[in-house]
């Protein structure tokens, strides 16, 4: 039994990734260990030497988990374990799987599975791309039929100097936040999002990538053929394929070009092409194989129907695109850069803060935008993020949506990853919490779909956010580019169909604004792409983006100014953080009393030695009233200013007022009037407001105040009284005790 670990390192970037073998998970197919840092990743493989009977699809499982324990935390929850995967979870699964799928031959069918655990954590280095090259290396190790190897790098860049595994404080730093996928000599999958960067320094970025990429590689062909020298050659496992015979597809070819090219070149509608494509099929079957008792189950050669299903699909999809690369023709007639129309409009249900419709040819999304506060945030608990989220988009894909009908479920892996790809791209355009300090949620509803929804729901967002009067620093718009690749023939295509995306090589989903992109993705399923294919894709994308943007300007072209009336009104108040105990006040009564009295809802934040006081309220009346409030409680009491308070108490020698929130002031009965005062109570009551000026501030904060400035001068008479009055309280001796401390209210007083 072997005990010691083959390990391969790779200098990288200036970075130090390790992958280790043959010591843990031996009984997988392939087993690696990759360390970056101190996060430590375990990656396994297996593959089924077996299909399952009736098998007509090729099963692949990849499966990304954190665990809490790497950190040496406990989950949050009752249950004290981890649970379902988290979005982070999914998200990081579809990097590796969409990468590596493509990259098993056609027609494939064993199950393959790949898993990846987070065995420890480096908060500072995020576990997603290390498990992408953790991934490859096992598969590369199984023996299962994997056109790789590949790897997965992660590309910041920081002070206009591009960084490879970038740090979660570099990461706030960058302008770049993307993951990239490849093998020595293609990308594979791109998934990013950028601070408006130019489409020339994407094509760096992905430059800067590859170079890395081609380093790991080769350590990954480096750690097998040290893994062979040690343990005895790898055993490539055997399988077979379900791919149409290309005899087959030849024969199938020359019986439907004509009457497929005959649909394609129909005016498009969605439902009619496929409706159209299908009586080609039906009849294709039809004369094959007969019908009625003259019906054979094979044919010349010994193929079956599902057989001749398979090569009507392959030879489907030649036709298609020789018609796109020989004349530069689509399905529904546009050119190879031109986009669908595009029809919008905003305000479409009452009620809600801010709603768009979104129509771009049969692709429709009806998006609606909530404003909240701060107690709306998504709660964060994962193991390398753990900030809520203040602004976030959930992605929905009824069935109805293609004309279909199914069960209704929680959201899967491609509406948790569509949602995210519009959630980055509208984020970078988000205002600060300091600007506007509420939470946003958006709901992208796909009402109809033929390509591109995501790109859909971020346009969509766009305007929605504007209507809702949601101060967005621009407008974005998002479209999705395809390609049709055949040796030296290469066609781009701009805002591409749903049967574009299944046919074609491509799927190049680009956001941004005007002045640059903001996210991506993309997955290539052919073996190479060049730079200046993807520059000139990046350009096409950009004609097609700023289009769109005037399409939707005709809509709204820039925020509303108000937020919408049926949103609360939200102000927010900076303090110093030492006042945010006299605001919250002994066991909350400070707080409560204010939220009781205006009817706002009160959120207090601290950081940065800040408090981030947020008021909200559903009309501005009861905001501003709190923040008025609020803004006594932290203000300095100064002499010589003029008070509103409230008799809080009454005492023998004076009454307590309360001037502002928590504050209060002592009114001596020798303030009370320019006379002489024997009871406070002949002066004021407990909850009367008298108007007062501040007079002292005695040591250790106490305040005194005055109301004579407020009473009318007494008369000559007035004033000859009073001084009479005295004379004979002097000559009684005057009363007794002294009212200027805590006394009982009798004797001598001073006028």
């Amino acid at each position: 039994m072997y005990k010691t670990a083959i390990t391969q390192t790779i200098e990288v970037g200036g970075k130090t990734l390790t992958l280790e073998t043959g010591k843990l998970a031996k009984q997988a197919d392939g087993s690696v260990v990759t360390r970056l840092g101190d996060t430590v990743i375990l990656s396994t493989a297996v593959m089924m030497d077996d299909v399952r009977e009736g098998q007509s699809f090729f099963p692949l499982t990849v499966d990304y988990r954190e665990r809490f324990s790497a950190k040496g935390a406990f989950p949050g929850g009752f249950f004290k374990r981890e649970g379902r995967p988290t979005d982070k979870e999914t998200l990081s699964s579809r990097l590796i799987d969409r990468t590596i799928r493509p990259l098993f031959p056609d027609g494939f069918r064993n199950e393959v599975q790949v898993l990846n655990y987070v065995l420890a954590a480096d908060e500072e280095i995020d576990g997603d791309a290390i498990a992408g090259v953790g991934s490859s290396a096992a598969l590369a190790l199984s023996g299962a039929p994997f056109d790789g190897p590949t790897a997965h790098v992660r590309v910041g860049r920081v002070d206009g100097e591009f960084v490879l595994y970038p740090t979660v404080t570099e990461r706030e730093a960058s302008d770049f936040d993307l993951v990239v996928a490849g093998k020595s000599d293609a990308l594979v999958m791109v998934e990013g999002e950028m601070d408006e960067v130019s489409e020339a320094d994407m094509v760096a970025a992905l430059e800067f990538a590859h170079e890395a990429i081609k380093t790991i590689v080769q350590g990954i062909h480096d750690l097998k053929a040290a893994f062979e020298e040690e343990r005895g050659e790898i055993t490539p496992k055997t399988y077979e394929t379900v791919a149409p015979a290309s005899e087959l597809v030849e024969k199938i070819y020359g019986m439907i070009k004509d009457d497929v090219d005959s649909v394609l070149r129909q005016p498009y509608e969605k439902s009619a092409f496929y409706g159209g494509i299908g009586d080609i099929k039906k009849k294709l079957i039809a004369d094959l194989f007969g019908e009625g008792d003259d019906a054979v189950d094979e044919i010349e050669g010994g193929y079956s129907k599902g057989d001749v299903k398979e090569a009507f699909k392959a030879a489907e999809s030649q036709v298609m695109r020789e018609m796109i690369l020989d004349e530069g023709r689509r399905l529904d007639g546009r050119s190879t850069t031109e986009v669908r129309e595009i029809w919008s409009e905003i305000d479409y249900l009452p009620r809600v803060h801010g709603s768009a419709v979104f129509t771009r040819g049969e692709t429709q999304t009806l998006v609606m935008a909530t404003l909240g506060t701060g107690r709306d945030v998504q709660a964060v608990d994962q193991v390398f993020d753990q900030e809520d989220k203040r602004f976030y988009l959930h992605y929905n894909f009824p069935p109805f949506s293609v004309g279909e009908a199914r069960f209704l479920r929680g959201p899967g892996r491609r509406e948790i990853g569509h949602g995210m790809l519009a959630e980055r791209a509208l984020s970078k355009v988000m205002p600060s919490e300091e600007e506007f300090p509420y939470t946003v949620r958006l709901i992208s509803d796909v009402l109809e779909s033929n390509g591109s929804s995501s790109m859909a729901s971020v346009c969509g967002g766009s305007m929605a956010l504007m209507a809702a009067g949601v101060p967005l620093k621009k407008p974005v718009a998002g479209i999705a580019m395809g390609l049709i690749a055949d040796g030296d023939k290469i066609a781009i295509l701009s805002d591409i169909l749903g049967t574009e995306d299944h046919l074609g090589d491509m799927d190049f989903k680009l956001c941004g604004t005007r002045e640059g992109i903001t996210a991506c993705q993309m997955d290539i399923k052919i073996d190479g792409l060049s730079m200046d294919t993807m520059k000139e894709a990046l350009e096409q994308a950009k004609a097609g983006r700023e289009h769109i943007l005037d399409e939707m300007a005709k809509t709204i072209e820039e925020p509303r100014e108000e937020i919408s009336p049926n949103a609360p009104r939200l102000i927010q108040v900076v303090i110093d953080s030492e006042f945010i105990g006299a605001i919250i006040g002994p066991g909350g009564k400070i707080i409560k009393g204010i939220q009781a009295d205006t009817g706002a809802q009160i959120d207090i934040d601290e950081r940065e030695g800040k408090g981030f006081v947020t008021v909200a309220a559903p009309n501005m009346d009861s905001a501003h009233a709190a923040v008025e409030i609020i803004r006594g409680i932290v203000s300095q009491p100064e002499v010589g200013e003029t008070y509103t308070g409230t008799v809080k108490n009454l005492l023998p020698f004076g009454a307590i007022l309360e001037i502002l929130p928590g504050k209060e002031a002592m009114l001596h009965v020798s303030e009370m009037a320019h006379g002489y005062v024997n009871d406070p109570a002949d002066e004021c009551q407990v909850g009367d407001k008298l108007e007062v000026q501040l007079i002292e501030v005695r040591d250790g904060g106490k305040l005194r105040v005055s109301r004579k400035p407020f009473l009318p001068e007494p008369t000559e008479e007035e004033k000859e009284e009073m001084k009479k009055r005295r004379e004979e309280r002097q000559s009684r001796g005057g009363d007794r005790g002294d009212r200027r401390g805590g006394g009982r209210g009798r004797g001598r007083r001073r006028d």
